[in-house]
């Protein structure tokens, strides 16, 4: 096969490869200096495998562990990092069958995609994903109406990253939690537009790397500190 040519002010270049490679544009230079230097492997790694066509590749974070010779707890790391600088999409597996899909985000992405980003497959594939967060809170009303739906659709025609909507989720429950174990607004979370203004905020200021892991461990742990205490309000007292 004849080399690729490639014109330039110094004459003609010629590639070694001229298959295999990856065009590294400016998205790919932002990538650089933006990310930490584990992300910015992942990232790298990421663009290699990915379709020219999407931009997406399915894959698991046991696989990306083993290609990139880190832990699976390092490459969750790196992925809350891709998600919270807004470099990559990432629709989370549904079980433990299926495997994630990673989409480069359009400003990292240097082709054109031929096929659409919004296909109404990924448009399900998200709101299942918001609902699921949703429904995984355990200070939520535990129902997703047909208005959180509508809610959802707006968000993914917005292309608002899951990442910013499940860290919202995250940060809105924490919030919530706590205004619990304070005795103030004891009503659950009715609906998805709660999370909004948290949306917002955090759009405007993006949460620093690895600060998803700790806001679902402190979910977690106010969630248990609300459960003692709505027991111990219920338990009828004891005479000595």
């Amino acid at each position: 096969m004849n080399d690729k040519i490639l014109s330039s002010e110094n004459g003609n270049l010629s590639l070694k490869e001229p298959t295999g490679w990856f065009a590294a544009g400016n998205g790919f230079r932002k990538a650089s200096t933006l990310l930490s230097d584990g992300a910015f492997k992942l990232f790298v790694h990421l663009c290699l495998e990915a379709s020219r066509r999407t931009g997406r590749v399915e894959t698991t974070h046991k696989e990306l562990a083993s290609a990139l010779g880190k832990s699976k707890r390092s490459i969750g790391t790196h992925v809350d990092e891709l998600q919270a600088h807004q470099v990559c999409n990432v629709f989370p597996a549904k079980n433990q069958y299926a495997r994630t899909v990673f989409e480069i985000s359009d400003h990292y992405w240097p082709y054109h995609r031929i096929e659409p980003s919004q296909h109404p497959s990924d448009q399900r594939a998200y709101v299942g994903s918001v609902r699921e967060y949703f429904l995984s809170l355990a200070c939520a009303s535990g129902r997703f109406s047909a208005a959180d739906e509508q809610t959802a659709r707006q968000m993914h025609q917005r292309a608002i990253p899951l990442a910013v909507i499940e860290n919202a989720m995250l940060l809105g429950a924490c919030r919530k939690y706590m205004s619990w174990l304070n005795r103030q607004a004891l009503e659950p979370i009715q609906g998805l537009r709660y999370f909004e203004p948290v949306i917002a905020e955090i759009q405007a200021q993006s949460l620093p790397p690895g600060y998803s892991a700790y806001l679902r461990k402190k979910v977690q742990e106010l969630a248990l500190a609300a459960q003692t205490m709505e027991t111990c309000q219920t338990e009828p007292a004891v005479a000595p």
